[in-house]
């Protein structure tokens, strides 16, 4: 099973084993991650699943597709490597994938 660290602003780490085929956001949730809301139940039809993908990973993890680029107009504080969690399926590729929360959701 792939692990998630889901980083907060303060610093706490949170991981958790992610199933595959999963979402970086189901996981949060279900493993109640703070700061990540997820008010549309991930629809991407919100930005309050915001998260920045950790440097190391956005290769991996990929750009957005333009539906999600259009939902991250609503994200506080949007970085380069800003990614809606609803919208990153997890497997085995991701194994260690670091992301961290932001300081507020939009």
């Amino acid at each position: 099973m792939p692990k998630i660290t889901y980083v907060n602003p303060d610093g706490a780490r949170t991981e958790v084993d992610a199933a595959d085929g999963s979402t970086v956001m189901e996981n949060a949730i279900k493993n109640m991650v703070q700061g990540i809301e997820a008010e549309c139940g991930g629809a991407c039809a919100c930005a309050t699943c915001h998260v920045y993908v950790d440097e190391a990973w956005t290769e991996k993890v990929g750009k957005p597709e333009p539906m999600e680029e259009d939902m991250l107009d609503f994200a506080y504080d949007l970085k380069p490597t800003s990614r809606l969690s609803c919208q990153i399926k997890v497997n085995s590729e991701l194994d260690g994938l670091v992301v961290h929360v932001p300081e507020r959701q939009a």
